[in-house]
């Protein structure tokens, strides 16, 4: 398959940015990065959904993120995603990004025609029998039966996914953008037979996808740790990059195809597994970190005082009487204990410590409530309804919130997932004062 003219770096970090304010500091997280002596490619992502909700378009991450390079001198690639896009909601992201996740979790298990399920097979008979993964101790065993059944299952959306593909070639040309196909939003992971039969239909469809973001074991709740087993987890990880890599030996596809991990903030116990399978195979990997900033934002505020405090309060109390309506389409990744949730009114006479000692995500620690951080990761929509009050309050109080969102993402995220440690090698607040002179 012709390799796309433009190329994803092998490490990458999709930052989510509701608001499009901060970023300066997530750009500075990568310079941090490429000072420790690694490249992580910054990917500014926004869905349709979180446009939506918020009343933005698309050219306003573009705008932002440029800015941000201009200002930062950054000399290193970066991207715009337009995150979960689907046939439907394609267009209004063609003018602004060069990065489309394409996502087909809505087709899966759709119908195929018996004339494209017997092509197919027909076309993959090299896959039946044993299949030694490079790089493991395991082999499977590809059957007519689960070719099939695995053809049945996902064939209609790799086609989905070569669909929205060409229209964006139609309007951007080829080699002008980076591809990703995301099958994560859905009940059941795949494994990595599956994976390798589907990463076979998505060469046959001449896609050629750059990342690829499957349905991981276990829970990737929005905002908070994993949860399920390590072990397990780490098993599958790895075999999945064993898939991928015997991929791109035998089906054609861009030799520089990388796992992408979506929802992969605050995902700490299982960082070291990542990082290690990275290493063991030198792969690379494309870390989402989705809504986080948002989080980091509300951090700011109440970390101020005054004014900033007594929104952040307000905006837990408005989330907390409409949680309902709030939660609803984040359903399927995240866990909330509505027993956990603070009342409004007990909120109102927290401290300023108190408050962030509840938000943020300190796994072990005494205040950290993990229900309360849910709720307030998907209450985007309360700041989005206020306004200019609430953006005129992440203007006045820059400083503190781009600390909070340096260090975050550096610290938390890039440190321990493409560095395989923890502490930085900066202060986040020397940085962030020297950013402010910029």
């Amino acid at each position: 398959m012709e390799q796309t003219s433009i190329k994803l770096s092998k490490y990458s970090v999709g930052t989510g940015d509701r608001f499009a304010h901060q970023a300066r500091p997530q750009l500075q997280a990568c310079i941090q990065a490429l000072e420790a002596g690694i490249e992580v490619v910054p990917v500014w992502n926004k869905s349709n959904r979180e446009h939506t909700i918020i009343g933005s378009e698309p050219l306003s991450v573009r705008q932002s993120a440029d800015a941000a390079v201009k200002v930062l001198g950054w000399k290193r690639p970066y991207f715009c995603d337009a995150d979960h896009i689907t046939s439907q909601t394609v267009s209004r992201f063609l003018n602004a990004c060069d990065f489309y996740t394409i996502d087909v979790a809505d087709y899966i298990g759709l119908a195929v025609s018996a004339g494209d399920m017997d092509d197919f097979v027909k076309r993959r008979s090299g896959l039946l029998g044993r299949i030694q993964l490079e790089g493991t101790s395991e082999s499977f065993e590809i059957t007519p039966d689960n070719l099939r059944r695995t053809a049945q299952k996902y064939l209609t959306a790799v086609k989905k996914a070569g669909e929205v593909y060409r229209a964006i070639v139609n309007a951007k040309g080829k080699g002008k953008f980076i591809p990703e196909i995301s099958m994560d939003e859905t009940d059941t992971a795949q494994s990595p037979v599956e994976l390798l039969i589907i990463l076979a239909a998505i060469a046959d469809e001449g896609v050629p996808v750059q990342t690829i973001a499957p349905k991981l074991s276990g829970r990737f709740n929005k905002g908070v740790d994993y949860v399920g087993n390590v072990a397990q987890f780490e098993r599958e990880f790895a075999l999945d990059v064993a898939a991928i890599a015997y991929a791109t030996a035998h089906f054609g596809l861009p030799e520089n195809l990388k796992l992408s991990v979506h929802s992969g903030s605050d995902k700490f116990s299982i960082y070291p597994a990542i990082h290690a399978t990275m290493k063991r195979f030198d792969a690379g990997v494309h870390l989402k970190t989705a809504g986080t900033t948002w989080l980091e934002e509300l951090l700011g505020l109440a970390e101020s005082g005054g004014e900033g405090l007594k929104l952040a309060k307000e905006i837990y109390a408005e989330a907390f009487a409409h949680r309902e309506e709030l939660c609803a389409p984040y359903a399927a990744v995240i866990d909330i204990n509505t027993a956990m949730l603070p009342s409004p009114g007990k909120v109102e006479g927290w401290t300023s410590e108190q408050y962030t000692s509840a938000l943020r995500h300190v796994p072990g620690a005494v205040g950290y409530n993990s229900s309360l951080r849910q709720l307030l990761h998907v209450g985007f929509k309360v700041a989005a309804k206020m306004g200019n009050r609430y953006l005129d309050l992440l203007e006045a109080n820059e400083d503190v919130i781009a600390r909070n969102v340096l260090e975050n993402l550096y610290d938390r995220h890039i440190a321990p997932v493409f560095l395989g440690r923890s502490e930085a090698p900066h202060s986040a607040s020397e940085v962030v004062a020297s950013m402010s002179k910029q």
